[in-house]
């Protein structure tokens, strides 16, 4: 067994166990059909692990906080779908440049108060960056969460993230891809 396939079993095994708020059970994997309707309405695929979680675990309810989202479909918990979510992301910045959305950046879960987990779709190791609305600026609301996905599934799995109680006051890096995947857009 190779070491994603061990993380995805850990992954299902703990989806199985545990619900988010919000979600009654966990919902039925996807199907390939709906990841290549994903993949044309973003305009990208998604990082293969990504797709894994939604084809192998579940479509969304699992996960941190609120759990990750529906991939296409509004969840039962009330919860956007993650594919609506990134394209009303990237309508909203185009419309108001201070705040815009970057290119290939998939919220996957809700932390509430408007911030998101979102999976850096660009990047090789699938990048998880912390986005905080409520931050001074769109420069400053835009956090290195975990290095890679694979990364930020073993700090959930372990409970040691930063939104866990038992949390010392981690501080996230900034991340400074923001003007690189909103070029033409005014950035502040």
């Amino acid at each position: 067994m190779t070491e994603i396939e061990q993380l995805l079993a850990r992954v299902r095994a703990q989806a199985r166990d545990s619900r988010p708020w919000g979600w009654p059970s966990l919902p039925a994997p996807v199907d390939a059909g709906t990841l290549d309707r994903a993949g044309r309405a973003l305009g990208f695929p998604l990082p293969p692990l990504l797709a894994s979680l939604y084809e192998q675990v579940g479509d969304g309810g699992f996960g941190p906080s609120y759990g990750l989202l529906p991939l296409l479909d509004a969840a039962p918990s009330g919860e956007p779908a993650a594919v609506v979510q990134y394209l009303t992301n990237r309508e909203y910045g185009r419309k108001n440049p201070d705040r815009p959305w970057p290119e290939g950046v998939l919220p996957i879960s809700h932390w509430g108060c408007g911030m998101y987990a979102c999976v850096d779709c660009r990047t090789p190791q699938a990048t998880v960056l912390l986005y905080e609305p409520n931050a001074d600026g769109a420069v400053g609301a835009w956090f290195v969460d975990a290095p890679s996905l694979g990364d930020w599934l073993r700090v959930w799995l372990a409970g040691k993230g930063w939104y866990e109680e038992t949390d010392e006051g981690t501080v996230l890096a900034p991340w400074d891809g923001l003007r690189t995947r909103t070029a033409g857009e005014r950035v502040r």
